[in-house]
């Protein structure tokens, strides 16, 4: 038996890709955090699911959470005036809006790959140990939306500090610091609370209130505490000797940077066809795609230098609940979030009516969501005890079906949303997010190991030429591969129009005397 998974197939290479390009589709539609969080999920599955890692396989419901996690942070940042600097003809424009969404691409995508590579190097102790200050971080923060912030507010105090999510980060550094002081001491888990916040703080700090560099004025910041946290997040792999982790993040941070800026200079060349549909669609499922190469790279080159992770008998005694958490969250977690605003554009379309019995449409969506959660505890309860039928036995087939449940749920949940709203330009969204789903289903189910001929336990470290990292080299090419897409970008967009702005987006330029970045009268 090979020791080390084969090359990676085409099969694993366009199901990881379609599934963040299907992901991202249907992001689009919900946006910020939330929303990143499918694609991530998505796509991570789908690598980890035709990796041939069978020892990945009993920790899906952990790839998944991390990878959403991971990818969710980027949801914060604003680019859609970033893409209008590539519009406006302006060459320094042009050049400096690449060269932004090429960091925005980049800080969105490696706590991506970072998240995702947890589950695939950590001991499961370590592993779930960091659920708890995660689980801590996440209560705070909903604490702060439902209270905190409509009691800021009723004082009189106004949180919109550049825009930023300054509160959300300084709720997350306290959180880190209470679990320090209750547990009298700054364990493993804990500190990576405490890199990522205190590093967005650094981060927002430093560039925008000392140095004064705004991306695009006068829209947010948060791209300043993204790369502040996501510097906070390397230094905290290499310190906590995870650098396989600190690769697989760079790695898909220049594939998300590629295509973050690759996708607007593809779309800028398709408007010139004279086809009308919704490119802003085309440019978000070409980014996803270009992404999910990013992903597939990232996880392919863990699965033939990490070494076996072994579960086997461990549940009993590490946390035992962690895995049910980690499916709740998947299953859940994700599409309550996104699917809760639904209800808000069926009122608006006056398709439901906005009260039923005294209870708000929100209230009944909520009841809903209440009654699938109880549904949903108690047969994982009852499958812990005693194995439920319908539910795959071998991890490989639970892994589809987490996979395939996650996807059919947000496709359906998706169109459910566009459907009061449906026009022919939906097509290029809704059409092709289904072509794509049925094309993953097909792939997925297609490409894995047929029942009983999956490849045998690894016991030992996946062989293959010198594992270590020869980091001088991968971060030459990594600003090899940045500088050269974002000159390739600007040179191709010049090459096509000029100084002549391409129009599909509001006008935008950064410098000279036309400016429009700080005007509020610019044209909109």
């Amino acid at each position: 038996m090979r020791s080390s998974p084969p090359r990676p197939s085409l099969a694993y290479v366009l199901l990881t890709a379609l599934s963040l390009s299907l992901g991202w589709g249907i992001r689009g539609n919900f946006g910020h955090e939330y929303g990143a969080m499918l694609p991530g999920a998505l796509a991570v599955l789908a690598a980890i699911l035709l990796s041939g890692r069978p020892d990945w396989y009993a920790r899906a419901p952990f790839f998944a959470m991390f990878g959403a996690l991971g990818w969710s942070f980027g949801g914060s940042m604003s680019y859609m005036q970033v893409i209008a600097y590539t519009h406006s003809g302006d060459s320094a424009s042009v050049l400096y809006g690449f060269a932004c969404l090429f960091i925005i691409g980049f800080l969105w995508a490696a706590p991506g790959g970072v998240g995702a590579s947890f589950p695939a190097i950590l001991a499961r102790d370590r592993l779930t140990e960091l659920l708890g200050p995660i689980a801590a971080v996440l209560a705070a923060w909903q604490i702060e939306g439902w209270l905190l912030e409509p009691w800021l507010h009723r004082m009189g105090y106004s949180l919109d500090w550049y825009d930023s999510d300054w509160l959300g980060a300084l709720v997350a550094l306290g959180v880190g610091i209470v679990l320090s002081l209750l547990r009298r001491k700054v364990d493993r888990a804990t500190s990576l609370i405490l890199y990522m916040a205190g590093g967005w703080w650094a981060g927002f700090i430093v560039l925008v209130i000392v140095l004064g560099l705004r991306m695009t004025p006068p829209r947010g910041d948060n791209w300043a505490g993204c790369l502040g946290m996501t510097t906070g997040l390397f230094a905290y792999c290499m310190r906590s000797g995870l650098p396989e982790a600190a690769r697989a993040g760079l790695v898909t941070g220049v594939g998300g940077g590629i295509s973050f800026a690759g996708a607007s200079m593809i779309k800028l060349a398709a408007v010139t066809s004279g086809f009308v549909t919704n490119w802003h669609s085309v440019l978000e499922q070409t980014t996803g795609f270009i992404n999910g190469l990013g992903v597939a790279l990232a996880m392919w080159r863990l699965s033939r230098c990490s070494p076996p992770v072994d579960d086997r008998g461990a549940p009993s005694t590490s946390r035992p609940w962690a895995t049910s958490l980690a499916v709740a969250f998947t299953l859940l977690a994700i599409p309550v979030v996104n699917l809760r605003k639904n209800p808000r554009d069926w009122v608006d379309a006056k398709i439901v009516p906005a009260e039923m019995y005294g209870w708000s449409a929100d209230a009944w969506f909520g009841l809903a969501f209440v009654i699938v959660a109880v549904g949903l505890f108690g047969l994982m309860y009852r499958h812990a005890r005693r194995p439920i039928a319908v539910v795959p036995e071998s991890p490989l087939g639970q892994g589809q079906a987490l996979y395939l449940l996650l996807m059919a749920i947000m496709v359906v949940g998706n169109f459910e949303r566009v459907l009061v709203r449906f026009a022919d330009q939906r097509l290029i969204t809704e059409g092709v997010v289904h072509v794509d789903a049925v094309v993953c289903a097909a792939l997925l189910l297609l490409a894995s190991p047929a029942r009983g001929f999956e490849p045998e336990w690894p016991t030992r470290r996946p062989e293959g030429r010198d594992q270590s990292i020869r980091w001088k080299r991968l971060i030459t090419t990594a600003i090899a591969a940045s500088l050269l897409a974002i000159i390739l970008d600007w040179a191709i967009v010049r090459a096509i129009y000029g100084d002549r702005f391409a129009g599909h987006a509001r006008l935008h330029i950064r410098f000279g005397p036309q400016a429009t970045a700080s005007d509020p009268n610019s044209p909109r």
